[in-house]
């Protein structure tokens, strides 16, 4: 099937790109543009394909004015800052700084290469001048590219899975698959993602913590094509406890959840954990920059999981959930629904009200409207969680992608435990985004990721095989 010209795909080919997600397809479209034969493999059936692109929504982009599709300017500067904020710095600056000044490029890239575009985003959140969304979401992208890959002559193969990587001292012939066929490749492109499925190799880094996390992202991330790397030799960059954990609704189904099963209301109430007790500041950041580490909060609690608290004020405030949340007239009536101590939850709701400041809050900016005398503090946003009808939602972390991946050069190049790259094998998306992200999340930016190393890794395999555009026959 792959290794003949029975079918008129040539024996070997030029560029082979392992996953169908938005890092894999830039890849893809890149390299066959610049005349390369390429073959995308993805695991997961037609219907199923793209990864965690399929539960994307956006990505982040600088820009220095006002686009069609976003609003006023996002500096370098600026969002360098919110990358350094929210790693702690840990991270490659020259990879991040890469990866900022790329992103410029991309809605106008993708844009001609059929993904449209939402108009910017008007409200509360800033998020209009920060993220350019997709028009149709992550799966109308997938099928945007696609199609535009398919029109370029890129063969993409479905429930295809690979089971191996072939790399000798750094050099890869191609890869092996499930059923045990050889596929080569003069140069091999892995965004596979990450192992968030693999919920045994999660527990290596979280304990038996792991067993009780959802899996927001898609099921097919099991981490085989990483591990085969790291076996063979290829360095690693990230910790194994490190990931993009979200509190998610703990209703959701144990896989592929996606966006819509996380909860955004946790800085206009309280969250209490399984002994009704609060274990961090709720408001201590806008949603976009900071929710991210409530699913690492929630999984350090006691059996992994958490309660958001509000009023009939609070649960107005913000997005209605997937899950219908769980309501009662009194707060007793509300913590028995919830499985928590009646006394306990009110005892700490009495305690946080009454450390509450008057006046209203207002909640499109850091408004400092703090709590008194409560350990932890509510730093912004603390209002008194007093108007009947309560609401509950219970949390649990959703794991949407790791961190623990591959170390990269600013060319995409899959680096060697020696330091050595390798000479034809490179890497996009989850896979590498360690790299960048060595901890903490800014929404947004994984799909900002996986476009600019994807279109990186693309553009050097060609460039190494002396492509050009209009190229037809490499086999």
């Amino acid at each position: 099937m792959y290794t003949s010209n029975d079918n008129g795909y040539p024996e070997r080919w030029d560029v082979l790109v392992i996953g169908a997600g938005n890092a894999g397809l830039c890849a893809a479209i890149t390299a066959a543009e610049a005349g390369c034969s390429v073959l995308v493999l993805e695991a997961a059936p037609r219907d199923m394909r793209g990864g965690n692109t399929r539960h994307t929504r956006n990505l982040r982009a600088m820009h220095e004015e006002p686009t069609d599709v976003l609003t006023d300017a996002y500096s370098f500067e600026e969002y360098f800052e919110d990358l350094m904020r929210v790693t702690r710095g840990v991270t490659n600056k020259e990879l991040a700084g890469l990866t900022l000044e790329k992103s410029a490029e991309l809605t106008s890239w993708l844009g001609e290469r059929g993904v449209r575009f939402q108009p910017a985003l008007s409200g509360t959140l800033n998020l209009g001048r920060t993220n350019a969304f997709f028009l149709g979401g992550g799966r109308a992208l997938l099928n945007s590219l696609c199609r535009h890959a398919e029109g370029l002559g890129v063969a993409l193969h479905y429930d295809t899975e690979v089971a191996d990587i072939l790399i000798d001292d750094g050099f890869c012939e191609g890869v092996r698959l499930a059923g045990g066929e050889t596929v080569p490749a003069k140069k091999v492109i892995t965004t596979a993602g990450g192992f968030e499925a693999n919920l045994d190799w999660l527990a290596e880094g979280w304990g038996e913590a792991a067993k009780n996390f959802l899996v927001r992202g898609t099921p097919w991330n099991t981490g085989t094509v990483l591990k085969s790397l790291l076996d063979h030799g290829v360095k690693p960059v990230g910790a194994l406890d490190q990931c993009h954990a979200v509190a998610i609704d703990a209703r959701a189904p144990k896989y592929d959840g996606g966006i819509a099963s996380r909860i955004d209301g946790v800085p206009f109430g309280i969250v209490l954990n399984r002994d009704a007790e609060r274990f961090y500041d709720e408001g201590e950041d806008f949603w976009p920059k900071r929710y991210a580490i409530w699913g690492r909060l929630v999984a350090g609690q006691p059996d992994q999981i958490a309660y958001a608290i509000l009023d009939s004020v609070g649960v107005s405030r913000f997005m209605p959930s997937v899950f219908t949340p769980i309501r009662d007239d009194s707060i007793e009536g509300l913590a028995e629904q919830l499985g928590l101590d009646p006394a306990a939850t009110r005892a700490a709701v009495d305690s946080f009200n009454a450390a509450c400041p008057e006046g209203p809050i207002d909640q499109s900016i850091l408004d400092g409207k703090a709590t008194g005398g409560l350990s932890p503090e509510k730093t912004n946003w603390a209002a008194p969680i007093a108007a009947p009808p309560y609401y509950g939602f219970p949390l649990r972390p959703g794991i949407t992608f790791t961190y623990m991946g591959v170390e990269v050069n600013s060319s995409a190049q899959i680096l060697m435990v020696d330091g050595r790259p390798s000479a034809n094998l490179y890497a996009a998306g989850e896979i590498m985004a360690g790299n960048v992200l060595g901890q903490g999340y800014l929404a947004g930016i994984g799909m900002t990721i996986g476009a600019v190393f994807g279109r990186i890794a693309g553009a050097d395999a060609a460039r190494s095989l002396n492509r050009q555009p209009g190229d037809t026959h490499h086999g």
